[in-house]
């Protein structure tokens, strides 16, 4: 049809480690779904970010079926969008080789991310892990894309990809499409429920402040009523009360959610596919 505009093209991807729990649900899992339905959707499962850390070839292959099969049960429809796991298409690597030429060492080094986990490899601090946002901004550029839904933790290296595609372009010419980042309003960086100063993430501090994707409703229902809250009795959003924005930050994040019960999916609603694989 004449005038028409074309779809906007989306990107976003997952890494297939650890177990994923909500706040990976509503900063990306959610925004999976909303983009198919909004755009031209193309979504990979980062498997090769996945190696910036020890792991075992056996169990990172196990757990890309599993978050591909969480992303299909979450309603990403691979007849809706493109869904495909990273290490098939081999110009990922190619591509960020040669966006390393236009990186410079010190963008790397005050990435937050890399701050946090060369603290956590004691033993060896990889060179991928340091160049982990350059393969990042290879991912995105590489399908031209004009939107990257993300959390909050990861606006920094949304930036650094804007920043390396500009680079790019005016060394080269016209090349890549600059990407706007699109960060959920609400529970764009959900924080622990037993510490909400520090970010929901499975780590060495234990389970009680995580809620995973795949725990059991009964578990759910139990780290949410021990969630720690803050003194007084007032219920608002605040810098003051961490604790109780949280949990207003959680609850709004599912704005699809019938507060009946019935509606959307949710979190705990995902819970058998524990059992199943591909």
């Amino acid at each position: 049809m004449s005038g028409q505009r074309e779809p906007v093209r989306i990107f976003s991807g997952i890494q297939p480690t650890g177990r994923k729990h909500l706040g990976n649900f509503l900063g990306g899992v959610q925004q999976f779904v909303e983009g198919q339905h909004r755009g031209d959707a193309v979504y990979c499962i980062v498997n090769m970010h996945a190696t910036t850390i020890a792991y075992a070839p056996e169990a990172l292959r196990e757990r890309v079926y599993d978050t591909q099969a969480l992303l299909i049960a979450a309603g990403v429809d691979p007849d809706k969008c493109v869904l495909f796991r990273q290490s098939d298409v081999a110009e990922h690597g190619v591509l960020c080789w040669l966006l390393s030429s236009v990186t410079a060492y010190g963008e790397l080094g005050r990435m937050h991310q890399f701050k946090e986990k060369s603290v956590q490899q004691r033993d060896l601090v990889s060179t991928g892990l340091f160049l982990y946002p350059v393969l990042q901004a290879a991912d995105i550029l590489l399908y031209q894309a004009q939107e990257v839904p993300v959390g909050e933790d990861q606006r920094q290296h949304l930036e650094l990809t804007r920043n390396l595609a500009q680079r790019f372009n005016a060394r080269f010419g016209e090349t890549f499409t600059v990407p706007r980042i699109r960060v959920p309003k609400t529970a764009a960086r959900v924080m622990d429920l037993q510490d909400p100063t520090a970010k929901m993430s499975t780590s060495a501090r234990g389970d009680a402040g995580t809620v995973h994707v795949l725990d059991d409703p009964d578990t759910i229902a139990q780290k949410v009523r021990s969630a720690m809250t803050d003194s007084g009795r007032e219920v608002r959003l605040s810098p003051e009360k961490p604790g109780i924005s949280n949990l207003i930050e959680i609850y709004a994040g599912i704005p699809a959610v019938d507060r009946r019960g019935r509606g959307a999916i949710r979190p705990n609603d995902l819970w058998p596919i524990q059992e199943r694989r591909l």
